[in-house]
């Protein structure tokens, strides 16, 4: 088990099985020394677990647990391209997507779920740009997506 997954297991959590994508794309795409993932839902074992708009289906604190949720699918579908979580030798940039009621303007907290997460599990190496934007629909109902730029060796 690598560094990185033994850190996220002290955490008292796991790197899920990848998603499978739910429509014509890959997971992940490796060029040069970067990965790009797709958006991620929170998908867990198959499952959607997050489902609607934040502000009116969905409250800020569990919309935050599915960002984290996202987050480590990305990690997932990282890990599925390069083998091993310990070659990642910066996370670059996490783009967040909220499905947002109206009124709804705390997209920057939900996605702290996955920046925070990333900080944790990476210190130095997970400070990295960020997009949070509220948007009106997702795929499949989902609450949030996430989609990360990383840099390995």
């Amino acid at each position: 088990m690598s560094k990185v997954e033994e850190k996220i297991k002290s955490m008292g959590l796991e790197i899920p099985e990848a998603p499978k994508p739910v429509a014509a794309y890959v997971p992940a795409v490796k060029v040069d020394n970067y990965v790009y993932t797709s958006g991620q839902i929170p998908f867990l074992n198959g499952e959607l677990k997050y489902k609607g708009k934040v502000g009116k289906d969905v409250k800020e604190e569990d919309a935050y647990q599915a960002a984290k949720l996202c987050a480590l699918n990305c990690l997932s579908v990282i890990k599925g391209v390069v083998g091993d979580l310990d070659k990642i030798e910066q996370i670059v940039k996490v783009t967040g997507f909220v499905a947002s009621s109206d009124g709804f303007d705390m997209q920057p907290k939900v996605i702290n779920g996955a920046s925070e997460l990333i900080g944790e599990i990476f210190g130095e190496k997970g400070q990295h740009a960020r997009a949070a934007v509220g948007v009106n629909e997702l795929p499949l109902n989902s609450t949030c997506e996430v989609e990360m730029i990383v840099k390995v060796k």
